[in-house]
């Protein structure tokens, strides 16, 4: 019996001869053609924007949180309900996350619950120094309403759309509504580089100085010279090729997830208490991970462990960031929606070679686990 992958990569054999020619011209660096004609297909996508590549998403979050100004002491608004490459470039900068709740629609930053976070920090004298708002498994947050906050109070806001390649708000790209997007091409992602990230902003000055901050911060002089502290979080040219020639099937590759999505919700039809994690009228969604809430009284550690003896690799929804060890003294504010999705949530197989007899067998598993 074969295992039955989370987020495979949807995977083909194009670009192998783009990988023959940049070996033969030893084009292995940072710099190449390939660099230049992937972030060309990302700019049709987030029009009007200027995009850097590097070498994580989680390297593009601390770059925007160091663009934003955040430093020493300052405080992080962060959505709690997300992988935690959210909140640990906070700490790298010495600035301390401050977590907020999730609504129940799209299971992410609830609006009603930012306000109250940015209120109540203002009071005890700690004006948050960004928000980051994560637009998990591919769904988008309620944008007009965060972005009306985040303008009313002056405080930049970053978009980690790590997950959200494809996805939109009222026709918008995720990751373009905010004052910094950010973009994963991980190995589990819509589309992969093997490894990698990319920034976006409106701001083409940002950029230069994400991409100047990203190749160890070197002064512009005939000899090695540093007069600020910069990273290695260069992005490759090799990866370059294989993301170039992903993101031309980018299109295919969402509609098969959403195809994949649709397919789990007929089949778990039948179980009327089972519900998943719809998003917003105004918004399409990718559908990167297919997420069910499971009935009441039904936890998904048990579920888990079931599947997982039939070889199916389901996963928790994301331990929420302020119930976790590293992060156990951190503010919090909200209804505590996310422990209820933690707590009840499961991620269904949903990437490279779930066809729809897996799809099937799943959902028959889950219908007699569920019934039994």
């Amino acid at each position: 019996m074969s295992l039955i992958k989370l987020a495979h990569p949807d995977l083909d054999s194009s670009g192998f001869s783009d990988f023959q020619e940049i070996l033969a011209a030893n084009e292995v660096g940072y710099l190449g053609k390939y660099i230049d004609l992937f972030i060309q297909s990302l700019s049709a996508i987030y029009k009007d924007s200027h995009i850097g590549l590097f070498s994580s998403g989680t390297a593009s979050i601390h770059l925007a949180l160091a663009l934003a100004g955040v430093g020493e002491g300052d405080e992080v608004l962060c959505q709690s309900l997300t992988f935690v490459a959210s909140a640990n470039p906070v700490r790298y900068l010495g600035a301390k996350p401050v977590f907020v709740g999730s609504e129940s629609q799209s299971w992410n930053m609830c609006p009603n619950a930012l306000l109250q976070a940015i209120k109540d920090r203002i009071r005890l004298g700690k004006k948050p120094s960004a928000i980051m708002v994560v637009h998990i498994f591919g769904v988008s947050a309620k944008m007009d309403e965060l972005r009306a906050i985040a303008e009313e109070y002056n405080i930049p806001l970053i978009e980690d759309a790590a997950e959200a390649l494809g996805s939109t708000w009222k026709e918008i790209p995720c990751g373009q509504l905010g004052d910094f997007g950010i973009l994963s091409f991980n190995a589990n992602k819509i589309i992969t580089t093997g490894g990698g990230g990319a920034l976006i902003s409106s701001d083409p000055a940002l950029i230069q100085k994400a991409q100047f901050l990203a190749l160890h911060a070197k002064d512009p002089a005939p000899h090695y010279q540093h007069s600020i502290m910069g990273y290695n979080y260069a992005f490759g040219h090799l990866n370059a090729v294989v993301g170039y020639n992903q993101i031309q099937s980018l299109e295919e590759k969402v509609n098969t997830r959403i195809r994949r999505f649709e397919d789990y919700r007929r089949n778990l039809s039948v179980v009327s208490d089972i519900q998943f994690q719809e998003g917003w009228t105004d918004s399409f969604s990718n559908r990167w991970l297919t997420a069910i809430l499971l009935p009441e009284g039904t936890l998904a550690t048990d579920l888990l462990s079931f599947l997982g003896s039939k070889e199916i690799q389901a996963r928790h929804v994301w331990k929420p960031m302020h119930l976790q060890p590293l992060y156990a003294d951190a503010p919090y504010y909200g209804d505590r929606v996310e422990e209820m999705l933690f707590s009840r949530g499961l991620c269904l197989p949903s990437g490279g070679g779930v066809d729809q007899a897996a799809i099937k067998k799943i959902c028959t598993l889950i219908i007699n686990f569920l019934t039994k």
